[in-house]
């Protein structure tokens, strides 16, 4: 384990870190205050979940597209390319006067959000296959950077409503002209012979059924999320009083410990258990995170809740993605991580705008739902344990 503690990180990984890390402020500011500011414009709790369903129905059609041009032209143009695309998509979020600007900016803005995958491919460029998981759980860690910081900022809302849509877009474009310059390019290494001859091949075309449970299951648990993603911030006024200024110090909370677990614990969990167990252990934690969080009337339920929930959000996303990517060719890597980008985005379409619907039924339903959601992914995934399904999931 020491030797793996001391193994020196790849030229380049931490200028891709900061990249991510800068990026995920920007969507850290966005995101826990956004039904609430769309409230300022007349919208309901099922509007405030369309808010978010729009920002990931576009990436769900925009990623695979940006993840094939990365496998193409190079990680480095695309990444810049979709961090200007969110600075622009801010700015126009922070001038909306009514819901449709506010929709228009959240299309843009998934549109370009293609750049979190393609960092995560440009890693899996630089990485050993035993040290991947490390890495991407490292990386990950960049997203509770994001849920730190970001939402901290957010909170300057008390201040002016727009004003942390405005830092976003300010954060997103120096971001891109730093990439401009530091971000270093990683696809050097791809055979154009094999790519050429894969061209036309399918992600899905030669794939198990093992690998479409897993992303299934991976659809169904982040339907879950993004339903807390997206309807907390009313869950936590109604229930517990919280204003936007300390709904996004919850998510400061939140995020600090996603860094605990992403940053230190990933890499351990997954060397001692391997992948597929941690990945199990992760939604169980979520599921008795968001059955928690239902019941929870004081803030002695809510914290163990949501202490829950990270955790399980914190073993679940690097260890998906060292999946996908141990599963497909180096060529396609772009590609197979655009296309699990897309079931994310598809599973934020449905989650949060089905959350919002069933809030305005009751507050708690939301969680309810998501809890027994997850509970029934981590049993298809038990049901799957079987011995072609074990090999799939560990086959290089």
């Amino acid at each position: 384990m020491s030797e793996r503690a001391r193994r020196p990180f790849p030229p380049g990984y931490w200028t891709i870190w900061t990249t991510v890390a800068l990026d995920l402020i920007g969507f850290g500011i966005v995101a826990p205050i956004l039904p609430l500011y769309a409230k300022r414009f007349g919208a309901t709790g099922f509007v405030g979940g369309l808010l978010f369903s729009t920002f990931s129905l576009a990436q769900l059609v925009c990623a695979p597209l940006l993840g094939r041009l990365s496998d193409r032209i190079g990680r480095k143009p695309v990444i810049i390319i979709s961090l200007f695309g969110t600075a622009v998509g801010s700015f126009l979020t922070a001038a909306a006067g009514g819901l449709p600007l506010l929709f228009i900016g959240r299309l843009l803005d998934g549109a370009s959000g293609a750049s979190v995958a393609v960092a995560q491919g440009a890693v899996t460029d630089l990485a050993s296959p035993e040290d991947r998981p490390r890495l991407l759980g490292l990386l990950g860690a960049a997203f509770g950077v994001g849920f730190v910081i970001g939402p901290a900022i957010g909170g300057l809302a008390k201040f002016h409503a727009s004003l942390p849509f405005v830092i976003a877009g300010v954060l997103a474009t120096i971001n891109g002209l730093a990439a401009i310059v530091r971000l270093p390019e990683t696809r050097h290494h791809i055979d154009a012979a094999a790519a050429h001859a894969h061209h036309a091949a399918s992600f899905l075309a030669a794939r198990s059924r093992s690998l479409i449970t897993l992303l299934v299951v991976s659809f169904a648990a982040t339907c879950a999320f993004s339903g807390f993603e997206g309807t907390f911030s009313r869950f936590g006024n109604a229930r517990f009083g919280l204003t936007l200024g300390s709904a996004a110090m919850v998510f400061v909370g939140i995020g600090l410990f996603l860094v605990l677990v992403q940053g230190g614990m990933v890499g351990p969990v997954t060397h001692r258990m391997g992948a597929p167990r941690a990945y199990r252990i992760g939604l169980a934690s979520s599921a008795v995170g968001l059955a928690l969080m239902a019941t929870a009337t004081s803030w002695w339920a809510l914290v163990p809740s949501l202490a829950l929930l990270a955790l399980g959000q914190g073993l679940a996303t690097p260890t998906m993605t060292s999946m996908v990517v141990d599963r497909v060719p180096p060529h396609q890597k772009g590609q197979a991580l655009g296309f699990q980008q897309s079931v994310g985005s598809l599973a934020r379409i449905v989650g949060p705008a089905a959350a919002g619907k069933l809030f305005d039924v009751r507050v708690s339903l939301p969680y309810v739902v998501g809890a027994i959601l997850t509970f029934l992914a981590l049993a298809l995934l038990l049901i799957e344990r079987s011995p072609s399904f074990t090999a799939a999931t560990a086959a290089d």
